[in-house]
């Protein structure tokens, strides 16, 4: 439940450090300012939003102005509702009473050094300056997101305590996220073709690489032909075992071919821009989930983030009801 937590207060970690510790921003040019929004009496203005959608709006690439304009339009009241979320968090817990001491302000600071890679205060005012803010107006900002995030952990609870039938059903419905990715390991016998090959020469690849196949067929051993006949030096000595692969590994024609084979099935043959290839297939491994107990732990703290998760939103729509909030954007 800590480490739940913990990624929780990572997730909402104010707009000020959230943004920060991805990478300073660049605040530089005008921006004709005015109110966009008024959230119980208080403003937040259009240099605020345009602010921190800067990131986002670089994010977008096209050539058609109106459809670049209103992608904007899109990420920045995305951005205003998200500093609407914040306004109405930060609200509360001024009226709560909640309090931020020296030592958490500076703590958090250390952190956004180092995932910013400044070694001392002295860089962190120079890289600060850099972006149009001074420490103190830094500081506010790092004040007002530990202020959230306590709120936010006393504000919002998850109750219930999930049995196992809860969390065997949500195990069940989230199969996909907990299943290991399926890893192949084929050998295989390898007819080079250089590029410059002509169609004789490319047929007679083929005839070679064809006896070996039906000699294959007839019973003769696959690692002992790939050591005789392969043309890949890298798997020759080892019988042609390559190893396992994941999907989007291998050559693509190859993947299509293994993944219909089992374990110790062999192919026909196949043509890459390496020439022809007999395959094998000596391994399989995963596709499926492990099993429930295995994994148990794992899983009670996704049904907890989730739950966790659904109750910040609950809680985000009481406080829009009872507040009163203008948007003129």
């Amino acid at each position: 439940m800590r480490a739940r937590k913990e990624k929780v207060k990572r997730l909402l970690l104010g707009i000020g450090i959230f943004f920060l510790c991805d990478g300073l921003l660049s605040f530089s040019g005008a921006v004709v300012d005015r109110i966009v929004a008024v959230v119980n009496q208080e403003i937040i203005t259009f240099s605020e939003i345009e602010k921190w959608s800067r990131p986002f709006q670089k994010e977008i690439q096209t050539e058609d102005r109106l459809e670049r304009r209103e992608r904007i339009h899109e990420v920045l009241r995305k951005v205003l509702d998200r500093i609407i979320e914040e306004k109405l968090i930060e609200q509360e817990a001024r009226k709560f009473g909640i309090k931020v001491t020296s030592k958490e302000i500076e703590v958090a600071i250390e952190k956004v050094k180092q995932k910013n890679q400044i070694n001392n205060q002295e860089g962190l005012e120079k890289a600060l300056a850099a972006e149009g803010l001074t420490l103190e107006a830094f500081r506010r900002d790092v004040e007002r997101s530990i202020l959230r995030n306590k709120f936010i952990n006393l504000a919002v609870k998850v109750e219930q305590e999930a049995g196992e039938k809860e969390l065997m059903e949500f195990f069940q419905k989230n199969m996909d996220h907990y299943r290991v990715k399926e890893s192949y390991r084929p050998a295989h016998i390898l007819f080079l073709i250089l590029r410059e090959a002509m169609p004789e020469q490319i047929q007679r690849v083929r005839k070679k690489s064809q006896k070996v196949l039906e000699r294959i067929r007839e019973g003769a051993d696959f690692a002992k032909m790939a050591m005789e006949y392969s043309e890949d030096p890298s798997s020759r000595n080892e019988g042609g075992d390559l190893g396992y692969f994941k999907k989007g590994e291998l050559l693509p024609a190859l993947e299509k071919e293994v993944t219909k084979l089992h374990i110790g099935e062999m192919s026909g043959l196949i043509r890459t821009e390496l020439g022809f290839h007999i395959l094998k297939l000596l391994d399989r491994k995963g596709g499926e989930p492990p099993p429930f107990e295995e994994i148990k732990e794992k899983v009670q703290a996704d049904y907890y983030e989730k739950e966790w998760e659904k109750a910040f939103q609950q809680f985000l729509s009481k406080l829009k009801e009872k507040s009163i909030i203008e948007i003129k954007l």
